[in-house]
Parts: C-alpha cells; sequence; structure tokens
C-alpha cells in the first residue's frame, strides 16, 4: 500500500484520512472504466473483453490513448505479479489482432479513430495496490511499452493513482540528461537547434519522460501527455502544454488560450517559441504540465 499519509484539516485540528484497498477488483475496475479519459487520458473501449476460444481470456479493459496507441489496462486488488505476466499475455495477443482492434476503434470511436491507431507503441498498464523491486525490474528488461501503478483508497471518496515505474517500448524513447547549448540568436537552422534544445529539456524534466513521434506532432508524456511540439511549422516552435490557460498569466505573442482552438496534439495551452529566452521563459511552463501529467 502507500506511504502517502492524507489528513483532513478542520477548525478542531487535523485527522489522518485511513488508507484501504478495494472492497473488491471489480469495484476498482469499474470505477476507471466510468472516468478513464480524466484518471488516464485514455477513451474507454470495452471491458472483460473475449480473446477467443483458442487464448481462453478476458482483458480487463481495452482503450486509445491521447496519441492513438492501443492501450490494455490489468487490475489487481493487492499485490501481485501476476498481473504484469498476464497483461503481457493480451499485448502480445494484441498485437496479432490488430484488424479486430482496429474494427472495434471503428464501431466504438469511428473511422478517423481507426485510422490513426499507432501500432507502433502498444501500452500496458498494470494498476494494483503495490509492486515489489522485482517488479520494476522485470518491466525494464522487456521491449513494450508498461506503465505500473499503484492505487490506494482513501476513507469513503478519495482515490490516490500514483506512477511507480515505466519502460518505453520500441515505439517510445527515453534519454538521460545532458546539458545542451541553446541557440541565442535566429540563424539559419535555428529552430531545428532550438527544437533540439526543446527536446533535450522536455526529456530530463523526469526518468519517466516518453516521447511519442506523430505525422503531425511529438508528445512528450508520464501516465499521460503534458507537452506536444508541432512539427508542422517552420519559422517557430508550437507547444501545446498540458495545463490551465486560466491558471496562469497569459503573454500575448508568446502564450495562448487554445481550449477551443483546434490544433494537432493534445494541451490547451500554447507557447510560442523562436528564441533562447523564449525556451527559457517556457520552462516553468513545462514544469507544470509535468507536475499535472
Amino acid at each position: 500500500m502507500s506511504s502517502l499519509k492524507l489528513f483532513h484539516v478542520g477548525a478542531g485540528g487535523v485527522a489522518e484520512v485511513a488508507a484501504r484497498q478495494a472492497a473488491r477488483e471489480r469495484h476498482l475496475q469499474e470505477l476507471v472504466e466510468r472516468n478513464m479519459e480524466t484518471f488516464l487520458q485514455v477513451r474507454f473501449l470495452a471491458s472483460e473483453y473475449s480473446t477467443g476460444p483458442r487464448h481462453g481470456g478476458r482483458i480487463d479493459s481495452l482503450g486509445l490513448d491521447e496519441n492513438g496507441a492501443p492501450v490494455i489496462i490489468e487490475y489487481k486488488r493487492g499485490q501481485d505479479a501476476g498481473v504484469i505476466n498476464q497483461g503481457l499475455f493480451y499485448l502480445s495477443w494484441l498485437i496479432d489482432h490488430k484488424a479486430e482492434f482496429q474494427h472495434l476503434v471503428r464501431e466504438r470511436l469511428g473511422a478517423a479513430a481507426a485510422a490513426r491507431v499507432l501500432w507502433s507503441d502498444p501500452r500496458l498498464i498494470c494498476i494494483a495496490e503495490n509492486f515489489t523491486r522485482y517488479d520494476v525490474h522485470a518491466i525494464g528488461e522487456i521491449q513494450r511499452t508498461i506503465d505500473l501503478v499503484r492505487y490506494t483508497y482513501f476513507g469513503n471518496d478519495l482515490l490516490a493513482l500514483e506512477p511507480v515505474a515505466f519502460v518505453a517500448g520500441r515505439g517510445g524513447q527515453t534519454r538521460r540528461h545532458r546539458t545542451v547549448a541553446i541557440p541565442a540568436q535566429p540563424r539559419r537552422g535555428a529552430v531545428e537547434e532550438l527544437r533540439s534544445a526543446l527536446d533535450e529539456i522536455l526529456i530530463s524534466l523526469g526518468d519517466d519522460v516518453a516521447q511519442v513521434a506523430r505525422k503531425q506532432y511529438c508528445a512528450y508524456r508520464r501516465l499521460r501527455n503534458f507537452a506536444c511540439v508541432s512539427r508542422t511549422h517552420k519559422q517557430q516552435l508550437l507547444v501545446y502544454v498540458n495545463t490551465d490557460p486560466r491558471e496562469v498569466d497569459l503573454i500575448p505573442g508568446f502564450t495562448r488560450d487554445v481550449t477551443d482552438i483546434g490544433h494537432h496534439g493534445t494541451g490547451s495551452l500554447e507557447l510560442r517559441l523562436r528564441s533562447e529566452k523564449d525556451l527559457e521563459r517556457a520552462v516553468p511552463f513545462f514544469r507544470l504540465g509535468y507536475a499535472a501529467a
């Protein structure tokens, strides 16, 4: 169980809110499925999806994430290493049944979503009461995109979801931070140099950051996206950050609320980067997005 401590603060003092396990695994699954997009930025597709008589199993939850990647979610009420092995079994099934999955997406979300399925980076999300250090080590030896997420109920109406470990598969990338030089003045090729520096800054925000490349944008995510960099602009960099524009001071020409404006990728705050100065003053916004992801 999580080591997180939660307290209710009132006029008469403070009282600890007791942590507890889910009453039933199915209760946890149903809660996540009803609120999957809010919790994980994954659109719900199916529950207890049958893999057919040959494989003889049922996938707890199927979904499609904000970048178009197929997602399998497996749950365990307690601490059980079997959740990872079970999820990997279903992930292999999914990769062998792409047409069936795309038919499901087309049926539930429409033809446009089905056409954008990102098969280079299918994901497995395991949600359990806890994981061991052996679980964390094991997923590092597997060339699949896997998220381990710890759940904890507090009292009757609070649920915490804590990312425990993450590994990127063949389609995602993670890199260690290194010092980068940022061009001070625009010149020939400066935008591409600025893009490279931006990439290093976003990756360096944490060891759990992965890149997901799409034709129109490159997403940077933890459990969900926190920044998307457009690939369609040559004179400047447009970055969409997953933070509420109403909670920051907007700067004309630099930041813009795009909540109701269509754009590639996810995020409601647009940043326009043209120089080293722009990149430096964008870093606090990147940190806000990272913290919320």
